[in-house]
């Protein structure tokens, strides 16, 4: 089966992927074979949720494998789970935590597929207890072009259990993965809200309240100014103790359209940040909340990236260190709000000391900033510039599933060892972003 025309969330880069969808196991060590031999390279697409390029093939031609969404195997004792790589993290939360599991890290979003999650070793509001996806993945299954069928786990073919875990892709196709579960007593969550005016408030609540709490994580207002730079609303979070399961099903609301320029600018930014910060500051305060409301306020509406219009969006996620963090960020905010660009969800956490196994994680011990915006060429080129300078001179990163323009100095400086994926890389693989920052 083929499928034409899928993009990376972000709809930028547009350049429009044809798929071939296998559904069964046994089908896709051929049909990469198949796709290497026809096209040259090809690409696994899971969901199509990474932001940018790193999901994008270098031929436009990928191997969809939404289709391998069937459940193997579990031990409700233990709570370990194999599922194919095709299973999102909705139908895994809506197996296990009606038995009392949950995934130990989940990122902002619940349509991530297994595969996904470990290609790209996401993580979530809780790094700082709990590390990235990866340190949860007992081992998963790689099929490659150049050989047979393999099993990868930290103490057998350990090199490419490393390297794929965090590898874009590039080192095979994950077949099923088997993931260690987190017991829980609630699917609910007890959390605290707290108002904060500025920069320098986030950081002193952050180091309280995370080393206290699973969860935490923070939105700011990235036009603020002066005394106000910095402020926002944080939020911690653990999960409660009613030994209540349900999963409430969330009403979704539907984006029908792209319009043709994006809503998203100046006047609509100051009006949403201004009334967002007053409405969560007067409600601020203990609460007992669903997981989903906590997890994946977005997931509530459908096709959300359409609101930046036709011209898609690039996010910016970056972490610095903690040494400079503060400097970095101060800088940061200033820069974009010096342009009136901005975000309307803009995502600011702490990351732990907890070490990924992959060689191309994203986190290290620092803060986490994430904001989006509208895709303006020159504005977009000319402001990234400036920002890229700055995570750079505090010695920090971007994140390569949601990067659209990173240099390949900014990335091979910031990630070294992607000479060693690089060596590992299938031959019959080859993404977008990775021909843009190691060529």
């Amino acid at each position: 089966m083929s499928i034409s025309k899928l993009s990376s969330w972000g709809h930028y880069p547009y350049a429009p992927q044809t798929g071939r969808e296998p559904v069964w196991r046994e089908r896709v060590q051929p049909a990469l074979r198949e796709a290497g031999e026809r096209f040259g390279t090809t690409l696994p697409f899971g969901n199509g949720r990474s932001y940018g390029d790193s999901c994008l093939a270098a031929t436009d031609h990928v191997l969809m494998l939404r289709g391998l969404d069937r459940f193997i195997a579990a031990d409700w004792k233990t709570g370990v789970l194999r599922a194919e790589a095709g299973v999102t993290l909705g139908a895994v939360l809506a197996l296990v935590v009606p038995r009392g599991w949950m995934l130990p890290v989940t990122p902002g979003t619940q349509f991530v597929t297994l595969g996904g999650a470990v290609a790209n070793d996401v993580h979530g509001k809780n790094h700082h207890v709990r590390g990235t996806f990866g340190r949860h993945v007992r081992r998963f299954s790689l099929l490659r072009s150049d050989r047979e069928p393999l099993e990868c786990a930290p103490e057998e073919n350990a090199d490419l259990y490393r390297a794929t875990i965090g590898g874009l892709g590039l080192t095979g196709i994950v077949e099923w993965v088997e993931l260690q579960l987190m017991p829980v007593a609630s699917s609910r969550l007890v959390t605290q809200t707290i108002a904060f005016g500025n920069l320098d408030e986030f950081l002193s609540l952050s180091r309280e309240y995370d080393a206290r709490h699973e969860y935490g994580v923070a939105w700011i207002d990235c036009l603020g100014r002066g005394a106000s730079l910095g402020r926002g609303i944080y939020v911690s979070a653990d999960h409660a103790a009613d030994r209540c399961f349900d999963m409430p099903r969330r009403r979704r609301r539907r984006v029908p359209f792209a319009p043709p320029w994006s809503p998203v600018n100046r006047y609509t930014l100051k009006l949403f940040n201004e009334f967002y910060y007053r409405r969560a500051a007067a409600k601020a305060g203990p609460a007992v909340v669903n997981c989903a409301s906590y997890f994946y306020p977005l997931d509530s509406i459908e096709n959300w990236n359409r609101l930046y219009g036709r011209r898609g969006f690039q996010q910016y996620q970056f972490v610095v260190p903690d040494a400079t963090a503060r400097d970095a960020l101060h800088a940061f905010l200033d820069a974009i709000a010096a342009t009136h660009a901005g975000s309307f969800l803009a995502v600011l956490k702490r990351c732990g000391p907890l070490a990924s196994p992959g060689l191309l994680s994203f986190p290290m011990q620092g803060i986490s900033l994430a904001l989006d915006f509208p895709q303006h060429d020159t504005r977009s080129a000319t402001l990234f510039a400036r920002l890229d300078a700055i995570v750079r001179e505090a010695g920090g990163r971007q994140y390569p599933a949601k990067d659209a323009h990173m240099s390949g100095a900014d990335f091979r400086a910031a990630y070294p060892a992607w000479q060693a994926l690089e060596q590992l890389r299938d031959p019959a693989l080859m993404s977008r972003f990775w021909q843009r920052t190691t060529r």
